[in-house]
């Protein structure tokens, strides 16, 4: 399975080249997994539990660039699902015409919210990301 959420390109979200520059493009992609957590995941039970979510690595591809008006589409799944740690797959392409513009992996963890050291990926953290777990490919 995987987790497709559209987002539209403003104004704010330009440089001033009048496209999305790499900064920007990282929020979108942290927009686009929040988007999927409050979908999948029940964030308050983590957080009583004294669980977060926290990225480790990013590694992002700028392929083709974003302007004012574009509208997007944001494709997240999971490659790798460990015992500590995960990867999601994002994919990001221009909706009108099937482009792909942005692609990332992103290293994630569960961690204890007071001492700050990664725990297992088990229960139901692990099976929140489990439907999408799928091998890495090119959807674009």
């Amino acid at each position: 399975m995987i987790f497709k959420t559209d987002i539209k390109i403003r104004g704010y979200h330009l440089d001033a080249y009048g496209h999305v520059n790499n900064a920007r493009w990282i929020e979108l992609l942290e927009e686009a997994r929040w988007r999927w957590l409050d979908q999948d995941v029940d964030l308050p039970a983590w957080d009583a539990r004294g669980q977060g979510i926290a990225v480790v690595n990013l590694d992002v591809n700028y392929r083709r660039p974003a302007r004012a008006h574009d509208e997007l589409e944001f494709r997240c799944w999971i490659t790798k699902l460990g015992g500590r740690s995960a990867v999601c797959r994002q994919e990001v392409v221009r909706k009108i015409s099937g482009e792909r513009l942005v692609d990332a992996d992103v290293t994630f963890v569960l961690f204890d919210l007071g001492s700050g050291r990664p725990l297992p990926l088990a229960g139901d953290a692990r099976a929140a990301f489990e439907p999408y777990r799928q091998p890495r490919k090119d959807l674009g």
